[in-house]
């Protein structure tokens, strides 16, 4: 994930200033645009949710059908509460999992600088 942070002399830049620097950098002034970045790998949160939900119900399975239980229950409803309380479980668990990684992340992230390249003339795309 790439955050944009400020400039290399480190004042701030609002949303407005970014577009007029950004536009005054291609018209033709020959000073390329930089900006400082924080580069980071954050993970993404739904297959980490996704992945705790399939082993919650990988586990309710084996709890369910693998351990023998009291024959007055049918082993299809208690499949069913199992399923909901440990997928529930599970993507919790992933979720907070996920919430871990992106807090090491963030301690991991490195600074960049970045320029813009300008836009190709008549001249330049021929080549």
């Amino acid at each position: 994930m790439v955050s944009e942070d400020s400039n290399v002399d480190g004042t701030s830049q609002s949303g407005t200033s970014q577009n007029s620097t950004a536009h005054n950098a291609r018209s033709g002034d020959g000073a390329p645009e930089r900006r400082g970045i924080t580069v980071r790998r954050a993970p993404k949160f739904v297959p980490f949710m996704g992945l705790g939900g399939v082993l919650g119900i990988i586990v309710a399975a084996f709890v369910a059908y693998g351990i023998p239980g009291d024959e007055s229950f049918d082993t299809g409803a208690v499949f069913g509460f199992f399923l909901v309380t440990f997928a529930a479980g599970g993507v919790l668990l992933g979720a907070i999992a996920a919430l871990v990684l992106d807090k090491v992340s963030v301690r991991r992230s490195r600074r960049a600088v970045v320029e813009s390249v300008p836009n190709p003339t008549g001249d330049d795309a021929e080549a």
